[in-house]
């Protein structure tokens, strides 16, 4: 097995020294390069507020012409928003939906999205459906079938995960973006983890809406993520904040992008970020650190199935997951082992009980080592044979 170059990538990140840090899907960490240029923005912000803010649709229109080819779409196709979070909320409470109308996704999505999408559906007399997606799987088809029988004649959005927050499975959203297509399904994909992880072409993707972040697996400053909308559905986006940009149109005569980003006096840097973490990971030839990332990952699944005989949750395969895979562990308390996993071992990764059963999600970035990743397994060892 190779060994990751992060001798030099660990220099240039600003994680603590005595901590080994396995929890990059959380929050991500930001390289010092990036931040820098971060600091930067906000320096530039406080030292001339008038002329920054004046400027500050150019900056941000620059930024997003970066970001979009990176992303495989139109630069005017996607507005730059905090999080995949608010991003989910922004379509979420756009959409027009009636009594009855039902919204199909699965028992692997994200707690806060979930909660938006029941929040709307309360309002206006829709369901939200959850399909039960059991583990483990074991092949594309059988998951795209088993989400796919959840749709009925009254479903009109199909909400999912790109790659999932708890189970960290990459979802075979391709197949099931172009059945909906086919049949007037709104699609609407939650992709908190993909940027940075996973290519991305959302035009040939085909997708209607997708929100990403950045300062994930992109290793962007916290608070930088954006929205993607397909041109002919960017009508149906309303600002879940209505400023002085409401009904200016952009450069495609849409409003889509100046609503969703023109909310007042904030802080734009993390934003404006974006391209210096687009470089960073051209730099650093990012394909070969994130296939680096994966046999470690692998390395990890496979120590932890012989150490506790429980069978992974899904195939050995890229197709699966990339950096951030989750195991199975036997019955345990979960916020125990967490804590005592930091305190005993300086280890850093979340303990998590989904659907009543118990698992460990692991996160490798460019800074991570085997010896980081042997320390957790030693640390799981143990702990889980004082547990029993």
């Amino acid at each position: 097995m190779t060994t990751i170059p992060s001798a030099g990538l660990r220099e240039l990140f600003l994680l603590q020294p005595d901590v080994i840090f396995l929890n990059h899907g959380s929050f991500g960490a930001c390289p010092r390069p990036v931040f820098e240029a971060y600091q930067a923005r906000q320096l530039e912000l406080e030292r001339q507020p008038v002329k920054f803010f004046q400027r500050l649709p150019d900056l941000l229109a620059e930024a997003r012409a970066v970001l979009g080819p990176f992303v495989g779409a139109h630069p005017d196709d996607i507005a730059f928003v905090t999080n995949a979070t608010l991003g989910v909320n922004v379509v979420a409470r756009s959409l027009k939906l009636e009594p009855g109308d039902e919204v199909l996704t699965t028992n692997h999505e994200y707690g806060s999205c979930n909660k938006a999408w029941q929040y709307c559906c309360e309002c206006t007399g829709a369901r939200y459906v959850v399909q039960d997606v059991p583990l483990p799987v074991t092949s594309i088809e059988q998951v795209v079938e088993t989400i796919w029988a959840g749709v009925t004649e009254r479903t009109r959005v199909l909400y999912l995960s790109h790659v999932t927050s708890p189970t960290a499975l990459t979802l075979p959203i391709e197949p099931l973006i172009r059945r909906a297509r086919g049949a007037g399904i709104i699609t609407v994909i939650d992709g908190a983890h993909a940027p940075g992880q996973r290519d991305l072409d959302l035009e040939t993707l085909g997708v209607d809406f997708y929100t990403g972040n950045c300062h994930k697996w992109l290793n962007a400053p916290k608070g930088a993520g954006f929205l993607y909308a397909q041109r002919e559905m960017q009508h149906l986006v309303q600002p879940l904040i209505v400023g002085g940009a409401w009904r200016n149109n952009g450069s495609n005569g849409s409003h889509f992008t100046a609503e969703q980003e023109s909310l007042g006096t904030r802080d734009a840097a993390a934003f404006l970020a974006v391209p210096e973490a687009i470089r960073f990971h051209r730099e650093h030839n990012w394909p070969a650190v994130r296939t680096e990332c994966h046999e470690l990952v692998r390395y990890f699944r496979d120590a932890i199935t012989r150490l506790t005989g429980l069978e992974p949750i899904c195939p050995d395969s890229p197709r699966w997951f990339v950096q951030m895979a989750t195991v199975p562990l036997p019955k345990c308390d979960p916020v125990e082992l967490g804590n005592r996993a930091f305190r005993e071992f300086g280890v850093e990764v979340p303990f998590l009980t989904w659907e009543d059963r118990q698992y460990l999600r692991i996160s490798v970035q460019g800074y991570n080592t085997r010896q980081d990743v042997g320390m957790l397994i030693c640390a799981l060892t143990e702990l889980l044979e004082r547990a029993v």
